[in-house]
């Protein structure tokens, strides 16, 4: 009798681990690659302050004379932005440390808090105004990224205090 209730024992043992591994299995499998891509390139983001080269696409932005090269995240706000490109706008100048630009439709947004803004960084406030930041600076607002400016020399020159028209291009494949 012993000896039954012991095999009984070992055998719900191991249907519950062969269930929760399953279960396990099931919850991992939930997260799709989008989410893994995204989640991966804001980390690299933010551990860096650059942007995986395999997971973008770049852009040229003109302002004046002056052009920057930027890579824009893998997300679907950026692809959003993308097809809009090419792009000609006048942007506002807002608070001495960004430009913005109101769409006339909304893209897709997934805001979060970045904590801190970078010189350069390009992003969605809300779900419809374009902003690109020439300062860096602490913020408690919530925006949806969508790249970063390579190199940012000159951007603050470039820019100036005043409105400015901005072109936004994706750059040609060589």
């Amino acid at each position: 009798m012993k000896n039954a209730f012991q095999k009984t024992f070992i055998t719900k043992q191991q249907w519950l681990a062969w269930a929760l591994s399953l279960f396990l299995l099931g919850i991992m499998a939930c997260k799709t690659d989008d989410n893994i891509s995204e989640a991966s390139s804001e980390e690299e983001l933010e551990e860096t302050g650059t942007l995986p080269a395999d997971s973008t696409s770049r852009l040229r932005i003109t302002i004046g004379s002056k052009t920057f090269t930027a890579t824009l995240l893998d997300s679907p706000t950026a692809t959003a932005f993308k097809a809009k490109l090419p792009l000609t706008v006048s942007m506002s100048e807002l608070n001495g440390n960004e430009k913005l630009y109101n769409f006339p439709s909304n893209l897709p947004a997934n805001a979060s808090n970045p904590g801190n803004i970078r010189n350069g960084d390009l992003m969605l406030y809300g779900s419809n105004v374009l902003v690109l930041f020439y300062k860096s600076f602490p913020t408690q607002y919530s925006y949806t990224r969508l790249g970063r400016i390579d190199d940012t020399a000159g951007l603050d020159a470039a820019v100036g205090t005043g409105n400015v028209t901005v072109t936004f291009e994706l750059e040609s494949k060589k």
